[in-house]
């Protein structure tokens, strides 16, 4: 007797193992409705023109920045024309006006590493304190954070200038340092997460050992905030690097403009009064501001992980 019955041979009956038990038979796949196919369709649309929405300015950026100043307004936006121009639009770029776009440049650096890192810094500070201590108060904070949440930063731009005005930090780097460090959506995303990615269990066990409220924040907390911590700093990082109102309204000095402050100042000189048209330069220029700020974005998505914490606790 062979070990599985040749009963199953037509497909109907079930194999017999040479032990005289029944093999279990494999599940069936579902099959698609018509309805789930209709769905699955409307959704590949949907995200097709997604992905067109996202790509096709990225597209226009790249197509008219290897383009010259006669070709921009006389050929196709969307492919090539022309002579191709683009290294010569980069050389330009960062010679025009005596180089002020590697200023602008390093002023958006400086505002991303101090500003969007000490948001970071203290949103993941303050929502591990506010999940895992309790201090008298604790309620009424969280309702100021939901409410910060609520209020758009435009609202806050003509306070926050009245406000550093008073204290003489306008038309300097600190006027958009200090705002910048403070992201309430951060600090409830931190928040949410602490309170459940860090098990309580682990931080007593830790306290037992010995080990003091910074050491454990640093050596056991801060490592399972990790997926948190990368969420709001590439969210501040986009934010900061992207900021455009707050600086237009706290500077004046073109020395201290960041790269979006810049590139529209750029863009107004043709319509001012004796002004140098340089639409080549401003397409160009934006695409070098692109460049960096996604490099950085698909950088540290590969930290974005979840489920450190698995199997901390027994």
């Amino acid at each position: 007797m062979s070990a599985v019955d040749t009963g199953a041979r037509s497909g109907h009956a079930p194999s017999r193992l040479a032990s005289g038990k029944v093999a279990p038979t494999p599940p069936k796949r579902a099959k698609a409705t018509p309805r789930h196919k209709r769905a699955s369709i409307t959704l590949g649309i949907l995200m097709t023109l997604m992905l067109l929405y996202c790509l096709v300015p990225l597209w226009w950026l790249v197509v008219n920045s290897t383009k010259a100043m006669d070709s921009l307004y006389n050929s196709f936006a969307f492919w090539f024309s022309g002579e191709f121009s683009l290294f010569q639009n980069i050389v330009d770029t960062f010679t025009y006006q005596d180089g002020i776009f590697l200023r602008w440049l390093g002023n958006t650096l400086v505002y991303v590493v101090i500003g969007a890192g000490g948001a970071t810094l203290l949103a993941t500070l303050a929502g591990y304190g506010l999940a895992k201590y309790n201090f008298p108060g604790r309620k009424w904070v969280f309702a100021i954070i939901l409410g910060a949440m609520a209020i758009p930063g435009s609202a806050l731009a003509v306070p926050q200038f009245l406000l550093f005005s008073g204290l003489g930090l306008t038309n300097t780097p600190w006027s958009v340092i200090i705002p910048s460090m403070v992201s309430a959506f951060g600090l409830y995303l931190v928040w949410v997460y602490a309170r459940e990615a860090i098990p309580d269990e682990l931080l007593e066990a830790a306290r037992l050992d010995g080990a003091g409220e910074i050491r454990i924040f640093f050596v056991i907390a801060l490592r399972q905030l990790a997926p948190a911590l990368i969420t709001v700093l590439m969210f501040t990082v986009v934010a900061t690097w992207n900021n455009y109102f707050l600086p237009l309204i706290m500077l004046s000095d073109s020395a201290w403009y960041p790269l979006p402050v810049g590139l529209a100042q750029w863009s107004a000189q043709s319509s001012a009064i004796g002004g140098q048209a340089i639409p080549n330069l401003v397409i160009t220029g934006s695409l070098l501001t692109v460049i960096p700020i996604s490099a950085a974005f698909l950088y540290l998505q590969r930290y974005w992980q979840s489920g450190l914490t698995a199997g901390s606790v027994k």
